[in-house]
């Protein structure tokens, strides 16, 4: 992220929301700087280079994922961060590859990525549900979303 990016984030902590609004009105006044926010992923990122993996946005790096020994499920505290950071890498991968994918944030600051067909992906509980049990894979739910 480059410094007029950090300048836009100090902008949106000033600016004033609607209550319960959050993120969704960033995401209307700059849409892109919220994408680039969302894809930064810094956790996943880290555990996955400590493996040897670095994450390139593909939809390989997705499958590269889904192998890796789940370490951080010996680690409550760390879960939760590391399944939402998945959860954003995969929309980030789905809004890059896949056309017509777009981020969308509801009402409440929840982000979703939004097909061409309308159908929303609950990208963060997938990534939850990843770092829990593994299933479903990240792979999978992106597969899902290009053929849809």
């Amino acid at each position: 992220m480059d410094i007029r990016n950090i300048l836009s984030l100090d902008k949106w902590r000033k600016r004033p929301a609607e209550p319960g609004e959050g993120l969704a009105a960033v995401f209307r006044d700059d849409p892109e700087g919220v994408a680039e926010l969302l894809s930064e992923c810094e956790l996943l990122r880290s555990q996955a280079g400590k493996s040897g993996l670095e994450l390139d946005d593909s939809a390989a790096s997705l499958e590269a994922l889904d192998q890796l020994p789940p370490r951080w499920r010996d680690d409550p505290e760390v879960l939760p961060w590391l399944g939402n950071d998945a959860g954003l890498y995969l929309g980030t991968v789905i809004v890059r590859t896949v056309p017509g994918a777009a981020w969308h944030v509801w009402p409440g600051g929840h982000p979703v990525v939004r097909l061409a067909s309308g159908r929303e992906i609950q990208v963060v509980e997938a990534g939850l549900d990843w770092a829990v049990s593994g299933a479903p894979e990240l792979s999978q739910v992106y597969a899902e979303a290009a053929e849809a």
